[in-house]
C-alpha cells in the first residue's frame, strides 16, 4: 500500500503543474457552463432542461480534451447541475418526467462541478429572474453569502484553522440579519474526492462536530456558503424529491433485488466516484433499485432540503488552490446589482474584506513577520456588499 500512498501524494500535490492546469481547465469549463446555464434560466423554462444543458455543456467541453493520449483520462460531471429556486436551499435536479418550470422573480441557485482526471472545480451561484437591481431582503441574503465568501476566501489560507472560518461566515450573515443554513459543509477535495477529509462546518453546534483543522499549501478547498432569512434549519419534504447520489466506495452489500444489482452495476461502471443524478440511468428501473442501495448505505443521497415558503435562500460555492504565492480562487460568476438594506459596518469584518489573498515573497525577508500579506495586490481586497458593488470575478 505505502507505494500507492506515495504515488498518491506525489499526483496531488499542486506543486506538480501538470495538476494545476487540469484545475484550471475544469475551472474554465465550469465558468462557462454556469454562464450558460444562467442565460437560460428565462420565465416558463423547464427547470430539467436548463439543468441537461449545464451537464450537457461539461460532457462536451471535456469531452474534447485529452482525446489522443495513450492511457484513458476520466473526465466530465463532478457535480450533476442543480437548480434550486427560492425557499429550496439545494439540490433540485429533476427527473426527465418533471415539469417544473423557472417563474420571473425566482432566486435561483445553480450549483454544478466539472472534472478532469478527478481534479474537480466546483461552482454554486445565485441570480435572480428579474431585471433591475436586486432588492429587500432578497439582496440581504445574496449580499449575506457573498459576503461570507469573501471573507472565507481570506481566512482559508495556510495557519488558519476550519474553526477561524466558521465563526466569521456567521458574524458576517449576522450582519445582514441572515443565517447561514446549517448542515452545509465545505471539503477538501483531492483527485477524485469530492469530500475529502478536512472540513469546514458552516455553523458549529453540538450535534455536528467535525476534527480541528489546520490548513496548508497545496491543498484544494471547495467553500460552501449558503444563507438564509429564515431559520437556517432546513428540512427534507419529499424524499421522492433526491435524484442526486454519490457511491459509498467503503461499503459493501449483497442487493437482494434485480432491480438493484443492475442499477447499482450501471452506476459502478458509469459513476465509480463522482456524485450523479438519477436521470442519467435507465429511468423505469431506478427508482426501486436505488431505494435499496440507499437503505443500505451503498449510495449517499444528496436530499433536496427546504426552508420555510417566503424565506430566501443563497448559494455561494467556489473552488479554491492554496498555492505557494496565495490563494487563487478560479470559480466565479459576477453577481446581478445588489442594493441590500442593511450597511456592514464591523470593523472586524471590514478587517477581514481588506486582507490581501496573495502574498508576495519577493524582497527577501525584509519584511517584517506580521505583515505578510499586507502588501498584496490592491485588487484582491473586498467591500462589504452595501450597495452596487458587485463580487470580484476572476478567471
Amino acid at each position: 500500500m505505502s507505494s500507492d500512498d506515495e504515488r498518491e501524494e506525489k499526483e496531488l500535490d499542486l506543486t506538480s503543474p501538470e495538476v494545476v492546469t487540469k484545475y484550471k481547465s475544469a475551472a474554465e469549463i465550469v465558468n462557462k457552463a454556469l454562464q450558460r446555464v444562467i442565460s437560460e434560466c428565462k420565465p416558463k423554462a423547464k427547470t430539467v432542461d436548463v439543468c441537461e444543458i449545464g451537464d450537457s455543456y461539461i460532457r462536451e467541453q471535456t469531452g474534447n480534451m485529452y482525446k489522443n493520449v495513450k492511457k484513458k483520462i476520466e473526465r466530465g460531471v463532478a457535480f450533476p447541475t442543480s437548480i434550486s429556486v427560492n425557499n429550496t436551499v439545494c439540490h433540485f435536479s429533476p427527473l426527465a418526467s418533471d415539469e417544473t418550470v423557472l417563474e420571473e422573480g425566482d432566486i435561483v441557485k445553480i450549483d454544478m462541478g466539472c472534472h478532469i482526471d478527478g481534479f474537480i472545480a466546483i461552482v454554486a451561484h445565485t441570480h435572480a429572474l428579474q431585471a433591475g437591481p436586486i432588492t429587500g431582503r432578497a439582496a440581504d441574503v445574496i449580499a449575506a453569502a457573498n459576503t461570507a465568501a469573501e471573507v472565507a476566501l481570506r481566512l482559508v489560507k495556510p495557519g488558519k484553522k476550519n474553526k477561524d472560518v466558521t465563526e466569521a461566515i456567521q458574524k458576517v450573515a449576522a450582519a445582514y440579519d441572515c443565517k447561514i443554513v446549517e448542515g452545509v459543509l465545505s471539503h477538501q477535495m483531492k483527485q477524485f474526492v469530492i469530500d475529502a477529509n478536512k472540513v469546514i462546518l458552516s455553523v458549529s453546534n453540538p450535534e455536528t462536530r467535525v476534527d480541528e483543522a489546520e490548513f496548508e499549501e497545496n491543498e484544494v478547498y471547495a467553500i460552501d456558503i449558503v444563507a438564509s432569512t429564515g431559520e437556517g434549519k432546513p428540512k427534507l419534504l419529499d424524499e421522492k424529491q433526491t435524484t442526486i447520489y454519490k457511491r459509498a466506495v467503503d461499503k459493501s452489500y449483497h442487493l437482494k433485488m434485480k432491480a438493484s444489482r443492475f442499477i447499482f452495476s450501471e452506476i459502478s461502471q458509469k459513476f465509480p466516484l463522482m456524485p450523479f443524478t438519477a436521470r442519467a440511468l435507465e429511468e423505469k428501473r431506478a427508482r426501486l433499485g436505488l431505494l435499496e442501495c440507499v437503505n443500505h448505505e451503498l449510495l449517499q443521497p444528496y436530499p433536496v432540503l427546504h426552508e420555510k415558503p417566503g424565506d430566501f435562500v443563497a448559494h455561494i460555492k467556489f473552488t479554491v488552490l492554496l498555492m505557494p504565492n496565495g490563494s487563487d480562487r478560479i470559480t466565479s460568476h459576477p453577481l446581478q446589482e445588489l442594493q441590500p438594506t442593511k450597511q456592514v459596518d464591523d470593523p472586524e469584518i471590514k478587517a477581514w474584506l481588506a486582507l490581501g489573498t496573495k502574498t508576495k515573497k519577493k524582497g527577501g525577508g525584509k519584511k517584517k513577520k506580521g505583515k505578510k500579506g499586507d502588501k498584496a495586490e490592491e485588487s484582491t481586497e473586498a467591500e462589504p456588499m452595501d450597495a452596487t458593488n458587485g463580487a470580484e470575478t476572476q478567471g
